[in-house]
């Protein structure tokens, strides 16, 4: 084999059909959408649509709603934690926070910071700096003589919008 026989598999490149190239192409005129209507203009926008009767999509009834304000948390449970100190990915003299544990990675996500859960068994005696903490979970580290404290994050689409905010508020604040 030579470097001048390299080639790439056939079909590999295929070259975009150009369309209303004239009628020997077999693809002129009206360029495959056949004649008139919406469909065969740019633009079209009917997905759904069923001729004025209510749609599809719009009768059947609708279930649950999705919460705008939710917290984006990456869950850890305890056990999971436990392994990676067993393991010596994770200092047990260090304090425990979201960072550390996207290190050891079994935090992923979780743009609101983490939030500890309790499944699993804790043995190590661990300080934790995290957005939350479940209350067996704060229970299982207590016990283990260890300690949580409770922090928020504001992620930084919250933080741009908070900014633009005050900036604005100190532009309309009349002149003193």
């Amino acid at each position: 084999m030579k470097l001048n026989d390299l080639r790439d598999n056939k079909g590999a490149r295929k070259s975009r059909v150009r369309v209303g190239r004239g009628i020997g192409s077999g693809l002129g005129k009206t360029a495959g959408r056949g004649q008139k209507g919406q469909k065969s203009r740019s633009g079209v926008s009917i997905f759904g649509f069923e001729g004025g009767q209510m749609p599809l999509h719009m009768r059947i009834p609708k279930r649950g709603f999705n919460n705008i304000f939710a917290k984006d948390h990456a869950e850890v449970n305890l056990g999971a934690i436990q392994k990676l100190v067993d393991a010596k990915a994770l200092d047990a003299k260090n304090v425990i926070d979201h960072e550390a544990l996207k290190a050891a990675g079994v935090a992923r996500g979780g743009r609101n910071g983490v939030r500890i859960l309790g499944k699993g068994e804790l043995t190590a005696k661990l300080s934790f700096k995290v957005a939350g903490v479940s209350k067996g979970a704060r229970e299982a580290i207590e016990k283990a003589g260890g300690s949580v404290e409770l922090i928020e994050i504001v992620p930084a689409s919250e933080k741009a919008a908070a900014k633009k905010n005050s900036v604005k508020k100190r532009r309309d604040a009349p002149a003193a």
